[in-house]
């Protein structure tokens, strides 16, 4: 389908041909698994504090609904288009098939850019955008969560107008928002906690002592800074990290306290003290134990993967890594590589939590939901592996095949609606 043509999208459907391909779906087949089950574009006109108007262009792309209702975040850049948007829900189809959670996969978006827009003209786009969806979304339709550019407050507004629609109060219609609105105590974190997980778990997997290891993050936002914190508690060495504005390093590792402190006075970890200054580029061929891709997509690319110089490469970012870098890393058997759709796969897994929470209007405490996060991420990263093992498979086509069958045998199960 041409309109969803974007580098992401077609980066993503090479990923899904190599899993047809490993499990012999049959040609026909494959569109239907592949290709979304309804894209939305929507113009938002907003008032701008100086009294112009501005026309904003939204997306929302609903991936398949077999398993349940879609989920999948928002996100504020000034590049997304509606391809980027169909390889994002594609990709949280498989994840969630993956984790055996209830849902299709989702992705939405707003071109603009919100670091240039005041609180008012955020609110603005952001209820303007909500009304314009209210009749492809509801808790058991389509949920949304925050993603690259939006945040708690963003949900909330989200959910304060899908409410007023409705007439009463529907928490369930969004994930990620305020505790004190029914989010989940622990959602907020929930990403990151999974990734430093599951790099624990690999570097048990390949006999790495976890207390003598070095990292490098690239991406210090909610994921990138959550994912060093909890490395750094497993006693991980954080010697590099950066964001769009630049990097630092520090041979001796990061204090990353002082490192928030700095960010949330300087919006950018460039120019923190006692560090040197390195560029994005510079952090992914950083000699180091584990890299972190924690920003956007395609960054490991056939350029620079044979230059990688790590033991553990996690994935907290969406599609970091292309196909063609995956076809060198293949050959490098000394990374041990933790795919995008299980390693950053922890919040959706407690937005799922924050659902059933709402749903119910019965909370947990945030040690119930770490508990139960690393319960599923624990199953998900055992079946990967061993299928990886049994079948001699990179892992992420072991990740993706599970997801991916689980949705192929779903919509064989419930058969073609004629």
């Amino acid at each position: 389908m041409e309109i969803f043509d974007h580098p992401t999208f077609r980066m993503a459907c090479q990923q899904f041909d190599l899993v047809a391909d490993y499990l012999q779906v049959p040609g026909p087949e494959r569109d239907r698994l592949k290709f979304p089950k309804r894209s939305m574009v929507v113009a938002l006109p907003i008032r701008r504090d100086d009294g112009s108007t501005t026309v904003f262009t939204g997306y929302r792309v609903q991936h398949h609904m077999t398993l349940g209702p879609t989920k999948g975040g928002l996100r504020y850049h000034p590049d997304v288009t509606v391809g980027e948007v169909a390889a994002l829900a594609m990709w949280m189809s498989w994840k969630c098939a993956l984790t055996g959670l209830p849902y299709g996969g989702a992705k939405g978006g707003v071109a603009c850019d919100p670091g240039k827009m005041s609180p008012g003209e955020l609110e603005r786009v952001t209820r303007r955008y909500t009304q314009e969806m209210i009749p492809f979304i509801g808790p058991q339709v389509d949920v949304m969560a925050p993603d690259l550019g939006t945040n708690e407050q963003v949900m909330a507004w989200m959910m304060d107008t899908y409410s007023m629609h409705s007439g009463h109060s529907v928490p369930s219609i969004v994930t990620g928002k305020p505790v004190g609105l029914g989010g989940s105590l622990g959602r907020r974190e929930a990403t990151g906690r999974g990734v430093g997980y599951l790099v624990n778990r690999a570097t048990d997997t390949i006999g790495l002592d976890i207390a003598k290891t070095r990292a490098a993050v690239q991406g210090f936002g909610n994921v990138g800074s959550v994912a060093a914190l909890s490395l750094a508690r497993y006693g991980v060495r954080i010697v590099a990290v950066s964001d769009a504005m630049g990097g630092v390093f520090n041979e001796d590792g990061l204090d990353l306290w002082e490192l928030q402190k700095h960010v949330a006075a300087n919006r950018t970890v460039a120019g923190f003290p006692n560090s040197e200054p390195i560029t994005n580029e510079q952090l992914l061929v950083l000699p180091c134990d584990i890299l972190v891709p924690a920003a956007l997509e395609r960054q490991i690319t056939e350029a620079n993967a044979g230059a990688i110089q790590c033991r553990i490469l996690a994935e907290a970012a969406n599609g970091p890594t292309t196909p063609e870098a995956d076809a060198i890393l293949n050959q490098r058997p000394e990374i041990f590589v933790v795919p995008d759709v299980l390693c950053n796969a922890g919040g959706v897994v407690v937005s799922y939590f924050e659902w059933v929470q709402d749903l119910q209007s019965f909370f947990w405490g945030e040690t119930e939901v770490v508990d139960k996060l690393f319960r599923i991420l624990e199953g998900a990263y055992v079946q990967v592996l061993n299928l990886s093992r049994r079948h001699k498979l990179p892992m992420r086509l072991a990740a993706l095949s599970l997801g991916i069958r689980r949705v192929w045998e779903a919509k064989r199960t419930r058969g073609l609606f004629p």
